[in-house]
């Protein structure tokens, strides 16, 4: 084995909960609210369902993905699963897929939305907003900077995400609780929609639980470092249960406590003017105008903390890709002193520059990004399911340090569930959805024409 290019293990369980919390609570915990609000014709009870029914199916991923990530602890994350399940060339459509879009796609969304919440902070502290030249401009900075820290280690990284994590914690607790001890509206938790018939409240509680997967995204992204991470066989699972029953439990408080700062007709005018990030109007509320620039400066420390966690896990794919010769060679090589796979880390950072000029030169490009990114994810995360049942029958002598709960009913639900939120993706944005699938497809030939050129 040589030694020179195998990554090290430095991660432990606060390592590994501050990674996920990072990634997970960024940009999502402050606006996705107002969309669930939206897909759910402003049912303030419902929308608290959908967010709990949200955590719910993204606990349920993270329990198969945690046997995976114990039982097969190696960089790679995915692309591992795929290939020892299916085989090479789907392992490698999804990598293809993830490094064209789907991972690289989700940090040029947060580079964008990081400048736009800048902006926004210039409109109310100086009254006018950042041009676009400019927003691109730190948009791609913050790229090339984070790949520059993340150049220097996984342990430096991390350690910064832990920083962060504390950081942005403070502010969100502190408006959260003053937001249920000073806000003095009563929380409608009726379901009551009238007349609505039990197909148009499951498609409606369908269209509302992929709004919160934007906020939910990031779970899968710790099992990429499995081959840092040290007992991974008790550390990732129990980092992966902890974190998404937490954030789960976070988000859903959150947005009950805006709920009791803000009446349902102040949150339906401002949605209606385009202010979607409540918590903004809800702190300014109970703390004037200290809270609505505390929850601006956390908001941006949140998205500061998921980009670095997105650049910090995604190269790790495109080093097991590289190591199996299915993507550039230079990109399994592990630097010498601080064990990263920097030229990696240097292409993830070049495709994501590439992607986030979509937001910058065709209209609702952001929007479009972040289609792609749910298309791909559960298109993939389908058949990742399936595999457990192939390992189990395969490979029963593996050894497996944690084993999914309720298994085979419980994985089964699972994949159920997400064919289901795949179909209402589809043709939610259909658009975006056959570009992503023409995207999978153009994988395959790709592959066979690196393999013949090896040969």
């Amino acid at each position: 084995m040589d030694r020179k290019n195998e990554l090290k293990r430095e991660i432990g369980l606060f390592g590994g909960i501050s990674i996920l919390t990072g990634i997970m609570v960024g940009s999502g915990i402050f606006f996705i609210g107002s969309f669930v609000l939206l897909r759910t014709d402003f049912s303030v009870g419902l929308s608290l369902l959908i967010w709990i029914i949200g955590g719910v199916i993204t606990l349920l991923y993270g329990l198969i993905y945690a046997e995976l990530g114990a039982s097969m602890p190696e960089a790679g994350g995915y692309y591992i699963y795929l290939k020892k399940a299916y085989g090479k060339p789907l392992a490698f459509m999804s990598g293809f897929t993830n490094f064209i879009i789907i991972s690289s796609a989700s940090i040029a969304v947060l580079a964008t939305v990081f400048p736009v919440i800048l902006s926004n902070i210039f409109w109310f502290m100086f009254g006018f907003f950042l041009p676009d030249s400019v927003i691109a401009i730190i948009a791609i900075s913050m790229i090339i900077g984070l790949s520059v820290l993340n150049y220097f280690g996984i342990k430096v990284s991390a350690f910064v995400l832990k920083v962060l994590l504390i950081a942005k914690a403070i502010p969100i607790f502190t408006v959260l609780i003053l937001g249920f001890v000073l806000g003095t509206q009563s929380i409608d938790l009726s379901l009551n929609l009238g007349n609505v018939s039990i197909f148009s409240v499951l498609s409606m509680i369908g269209f509302a639980v992929i709004a919160t997967f934007w906020a939910y995204e990031g779970w899968t992204n710790l099992n990429n470092v499995a081959g840092e991470i040290k007992k991974p066989g008790i550390n990732l699972p129990l980092s992966l249960i902890i974190t998404v029953a937490s954030v789960t439990v976070l988000y859903t408080l959150y947005n009950m406590s805006i709920f009791r700062v803000l009446s349902l007709a102040d949150i339906q005018g401002l949605i209606a003017n385009g202010e979607i990030f409540l918590g903004i109007s809800a702190a300014a509320t109970i703390l004037g105008s200290f809270g609505m620039y505390l929850i601006m400066f956390t908001m941006l420390i949140s998205v500061f903390g998921a980009l670095n966690g997105t650049i910090m896990t995604f190269p790790r794919v495109y080093y097991a890709m590289s190591k199996d010769g299915l993507l550039f060679n230079k990109f399994n090589i592990v630097h010498p002193k601080y064990k990263t796979p920097y030229y990696a880390i240097i292409g993830s950072g070049i495709m994501a520059i590439l992607l986030t000029f979509v937001d910058f030169f065709f209209d609702n490009g952001l929007d479009t990004l972040i289609s792609l990114v749910a298309f791909g994810a559960l298109f993939f995360n389908t058949l990742i399911f399936a595999s457990i049942f192939i390992f189990r029958k395969k490979e029963p002598e593996l050894n497996r340090p944690y084993k999914v709960w309720g298994y085979p009913y419980l994985p089964v639900i699972t994949i159920l569930i997400t064919i289901g939120l795949l179909v209402a993706t589809f043709i939610e944005a259909i658009v975006p959805s056959l570009i992503g699938t023409g995207i999978i497809l153009l994988g395959l030939p790709v592959y066979y024409l690196i393999e013949r050129k090896k040969s």
